[in-house]
């Protein structure tokens, strides 16, 4: 499918299908963000929504503004015009009733339903409820109004642990675990069910309409693409991530065709063998505490992902790309580079990474 904002995404499929192998087709995978120069941008669409909230939920203010949004930016290297349905983090908990509520810069938060485990056997996804339908219209608006322009992808779905989490309460999920492990583990099997279904709903969506899959994380693919993830690991020991948690994304990267895991922060680390395990896992996005993120600090993590035979996403600033052509090899790379000012620095950097060396990191 062509679109009007990458013109060359053909060819970026093509390097992203040879990242998930561990293979090259000219150079690694590249992305940043790059925004035309103010003199040739589109005011952004006003908002004159009553609140946050009415903001977030108007789905074709929404995909107006994504339009423009993307409109301004330019799309090098393996950068990809992507919009997805945005209700934040918690959507996947809000389907069993959680409340959401809605800042006023992109962030929206949840409220525990799940006060005591005798209620546990009353939750249940409402397929019928209010946010599924906004996602569906929130997706029928991109992919109207994105057509033949930009890419529309699926929403940030976080469901086994992290639902949990967010039905109970991070702290109470942690004590139950101890004490409630049972009844943990049966709900965590009933939404992990419900998750494949409702990945698989907006799945045929998506490729019915010519799409192919990405999300949050703009990596594409013809199959099924997503994120596994439990932030909710950094609470909680090896021992137990292994017996609560590892099962359900083993299950969830067998389900899938192709697999980034979210690697949430340094507290998740001591997660990273367990996940370098699972076979069917294809790669490891790691993502450093805000302010602590200096490429040389975490390139042995990258190095040992590598040498695990996975793909890796690595995010460096502009100024730290030579170290990590120096300290990685570039098959199964997936860069993403802050700091990119303008189309020269954007074209010499491709030119930069056309070199990049095979190298050995095991």
């Amino acid at each position: 499918m062509m679109y009007d904002l990458k013109p060359d995404f053909e060819v970026t499929l093509k390097r992203m299908d040879a990242f998930w192998e561990r293979e090259l087709l000219d150079r690694p995978l590249v992305q940043f963000t790059l925004y035309k120069p103010p003199d040739e941008r589109v005011p952004l669409p006003p908002s004159r929504h009553a609140n946050p909230a009415a903001r977030w939920l108007d789905a074709q203010y929404q995909a107006e503004w994504q339009l423009v949004n993307l409109s301004n930016q330019l799309f090098l290297g393996d950068s990809l015009p992507v919009a997805w349905p945005n209700l934040g983090p918690d959507v996947f908990a809000a389907l069993y009733g959680c409340p959401l509520r809605f800042g006023d810069y992109g962030t929206s938060w949840s409220e525990p339903v799940l006060l005591d485990w005798g209620q546990a056997g009353e939750l249940a996804l409402d397929w019928d409820g209010f946010y599924l339908h906004k996602l569906d219209e929130l997706t029928d608006a991109l992919l109207q109004t994105g057509e033949g322009r930009f890419i529309t992808g699926m929403t940030d779905w976080h469901a086994d642990g992290d639902c949990l989490a967010a039905l109970r309460g991070a702290q109470k999920l942690a004590l139950d675990l101890l004490e409630h492990p049972a009844e943990v583990k049966i709900l965590l099997e009933r939404v992990h069910l419900d998750y494949e279904r409702l990945y698989n709903h907006f799945y045929a969506r998506l490729r019915a309409a010519g799409q192919p899959i990405t999300t949050w994380t703009p990596l594409a693919c013809q199959g099924r693409y997503y994120l596994p993830s439990c932030d909710f690991s950094a609470m909680i020991g090896v021992r137990a991530f292994e017996e609560f948690f590892l099962p359900g994304i083993r299950r969830e990267c067998r389900f899938l065709d192709r697999s980034l895991y979210h690697l949430d922060g340094p507290g998740a680390l001591r997660h990273l063998e367990s996940i370098l395990a699972i076979p069917e896992l294809d790669a490891v996005q790691y993502v450093p505490t805000i302010g602590d993120a200096a490429f040389n600090k975490w390139a042995p993590v990258y190095r040992r992902i590598q040498a695990a035979g996975k793909g890796v996403q690595v995010t460096c600033e502009l100024g730290e790309v030579s170290a990590v052509m120096e300290a990685l090899d570039p098959r199964g790379v997936y860069l993403v580079v802050d700091g990119v000012p303008e189309r020269d620095s954007a074209e010499a950097l491709l030119a930069q990474l056309a070199r990049w060396p095979l190298r050995r990191v095991f």
